[in-house]
């Protein structure tokens, strides 16, 4: 395969996950994919898999996203190997379940570097050359929790309202040009991100009553609406519902639930 004629897409978190969902189904599509995770041995793994499977490049980079350099290596990388980058996809996410006071500060740069620096800096590398080769599609990943302020999980959803917020700008930005911005809202989705939480135990259920998605079907979802150039998906009525609901719990109903509830 002459790989300078690959379209290249590249997913952070790749390894596992939501994240090994893409790479699987961005390779049957023909795309070479970049696989960027800390856990090097997972990636390479996946790595033969897609080659063998799907006979498509799937170069690893293995790379702790929370470094502040981050981004700059994956774009580095990719400029001196020739790669043209169609598709981003900002994957890669950590959940913090302790109160801010409680939680090791270094935690707490980690999840803002991760969901909030990197993913930002890879957009403002990629999406110039994006417009420049006449085609790009970013894939932002948000979450219900962005409308939840929260005790506890507080920190998760602050990091993802940022998300949102700089995910509709650029998209507004890059109107009238060949670069897309998609942002992707998920409630529960059954991956291990999640595989701590109390109501885990209860997924199977959850999932047939429509409160929690495969991560086979959210990836599914979620690459359907990038290609398709939509500004954001929210692929249950219930996490629409629970959007709606959030903002107006008071304060002292929180506490109550913080006190009550122990994750």
């Amino acid at each position: 395969m002459n790989t300078s004629l690959v379209r290249y897409a590249i997913i952070t978190g790749a390894a596992s996950g939501m994240g090994r969902c893409y790479a699987l189904q961005l390779a049957q599509m023909g795309y070479g994919v970049l696989l960027a995770d800390i856990n090097g041995d997972a990636a390479q793994l996946l790595s033969q898999q897609i080659t063998v499977e799907y006979d498509v490049p799937a170069p690893v980079i293995c790379i702790d996203l929370s470094m502040p350099d981050a981004a700059e290596q994956i774009f580095s990388k990719c400029r001196n190997e020739g790669f043209q980058v169609e598709v981003l996809i900002n994957n890669a996410g950590m959940l913090i379940t302790s109160p801010i006071e409680e939680t090791d500060p270094q935690r707490l740069q980690r999840i803002i570097a991760l969901h909030c620096t990197t993913p930002l800096m890879l957009c403002r590398l990629f999406v110039p050359l994006m417009k420049e080769q006449g085609r790009g599609y970013i894939l932002n990943i948000s979450s219900i929790t962005a409308w939840m302020d929260w005790p506890v999980i507080g920190m998760y959803g602050c990091t993802k309202r940022f998300v949102k917020g700089y995910s509709r700008e650029l998209r507004i930005e890059c109107k009238g040009s060949p670069v897309s911005v998609t942002t992707a809202v998920f409630g529960a989705v059954d991956t291990p991100l999640l595989g701590t939480l109390p109501f885990m135990r209860s997924r199977k259920m959850l999932m047939r009553l429509g409160f929690m998605l495969s991560p086979e079907k959210a990836t599914r979802l979620a690459l359907r609406a990038m290609f398709r150039r939509k500004a954001t998906l929210i692929p249950c009525l219930s996490d629409r519902l629970v959007i709606l609901l959030c903002p107006l719990m008071p304060n002292w109903l929180l506490k109550f639930m913080q006190n009550k509830i122990k994750l």
